[in-house]
């Protein structure tokens, strides 16, 4: 029987350097690559749709492969490469499937840059790195939710809240979720990480459900303040689905 094709996918791209034109090293020696490995397991599960006769929809998750480590400057390598994963992803799946990006640190300072590419729909981005000076006019009519630890030393979660606020001055609908006690490596408090990524990725594709708050905040005006789109994390905990979509650590 005849598979069909891709209902939607999600493309995730690991973290990396500011500077560094190596390619990442192979295996688990690419720590940036194995944080990201929880969270591409969580989402497959989550998005598997079984059927009794074998024939069910299927989202894909795919994990972008970086030439080089390092941003590079004006170079934007891993931005290059993110929309080359994308051009390839459509041509598997067609010109017209969905994808929601999946980056942390770099790699979702490469998803908010690729987010005008024609196939992507939304972007969660993990503690991203968002420069004072990156575009946003490429992210209007996206979802874009930003999720950054409250004691993040190595991207800064003030910059994030100035992008979300900027994204949507510019037409994006947007939300930013604070974890209070996280880290940049998303360690601290891994799970909770964890299950709040699947729940956004699913709930931008449809085949969840967002929390109340979070569709609340995609849907203010351009005129928003920035507080009014910036949530909490332990906040959002009282708002759980039948299922309970948030965790409590």
């Amino acid at each position: 029987m005849d598979r069909r094709p891709p209902s939607a996918a999600v493309l995730v791209l690991h973290g990396g350097h500011e500077n560094g034109t190596e390619p990442p090293p192979p295996g688990l020696l690419n720590l940036p690559g194995v944080r990201m490995r929880p969270f591409v397991r969580a989402l497959r599960r989550a998005t598997r749709a079984p059927r009794a006769d074998g024939d069910g929809t299927e989202v894909l998750v795919r994990q972008v492969r970086y030439a080089h480590r390092g941003w590079n400057g004006a170079r934007a390598d891993a931005l290059r490469d993110a929309l080359a994963a994308l051009d390839a992803l459509g041509e598997e799946a067609g010109d017209d499937v969905p994808v929601i990006l999946l980056g942390h640190s770099m790699g979702a300072r490469a998803a908010l840059r690729a987010a005008g590419h024609p196939l992507v729909r939304g972007v969660v981005g993990l503690a991203p790195w968002c420069p004072p000076g990156d575009p946003v006019t490429q992210l209007a009519g996206r979802d874009i939710v930003l999720v950054h630890s409250s004691r993040d030393r190595i991207t800064s979660p003030q910059a994030t809240q100035s992008l979300t606020t900027r994204a949507r001055r510019a037409g994006a609908r947007t939300c930013m979720v604070t974890v209070r006690g996280g880290d940049h490596a998303m360690i601290r408090r891994a799970p909770a990480w964890h299950r709040l990524t699947t729940t956004l990725v699913t709930g931008l594709l449809g085949t969840g459900s967002l929390p109340g708050p979070v569709t609340t905040a995609l849907g203010l005006p351009p005129t928003a303040e920035p507080t009014e789109g910036t949530l909490d994390l332990d906040r959002l905990r009282a708002e759980r689905g039948p299922a309970g979509l948030l965790p409590s650590s």
